[in-house]
């Protein structure tokens, strides 16, 4: 029996995002912060380090809740917060060692989880689906941008904008 709900894209997208949130809660949970604690590690990560305001605006985290995740990271040793030699006024949030190995391991965790996740497709379905939904995704985000956050993720995989 089919429902007019198995084609509605609204209801698809819920049905996927709240299993791989579920599961990527399971895989992240003793992270501080959780899922948004680990977004806030991988932006850490990143090159060049940014200051909160814009890792928030990246992240679409308000900055109050950013504030206590980046105290929260710290505490653990996961982050820390430098002076921004562009700005003496601002901090930038940079990964430690620590946060750079937990970063990786939590990755291959996440890894785990998106198979599960796209478990229903083969191996290179799920490989274009990952690049049709980044598609979709950088072009709503054109629409309605936080930050150009998939030109950064083009460069990083060596690509060309679509």
């Amino acid at each position: 029996m089919t429902t007019p709900l198995e084609g509605d894209l609204g209801w698809m997208l819920g049905v996927v995002f709240r299993a791989y949130a579920k599961a990527a809660d399971h895989a992240l949970g003793d992270l501080p912060g959780g899922p948004r604690g680990y977004q806030v590690l991988a932006a850490a990560i990143g090159e060049p380090a940014r200051n909160q305001g814009a890792i928030g605006a990246d992240l679409g985290i308000d900055r109050t809740i950013l504030t206590y995740l980046i105290d929260d990271l710290e505490k653990a040793e996961l982050v820390a917060r430098r002076p921004d030699p562009a700005d003496r006024r601002s901090r930038l949030v940079v990964a430690t060692t620590k946060g750079r190995e937990t970063w990786q391991s939590r990755r291959e965790a996440l890894r785990h989880v998106e198979a599960h996740v796209l478990g229903a497709l083969p191996a290179a379905d799920a490989e274009s689906f990952r690049g049709m939904l980044q598609a979709v995704a950088c072009s709503a985000q054109a629409r309605d941008p936080l930050t150009d956050l998939c030109e950064a993720v083009t460069e990083a995989r060596g690509e060309k904008r679509r």
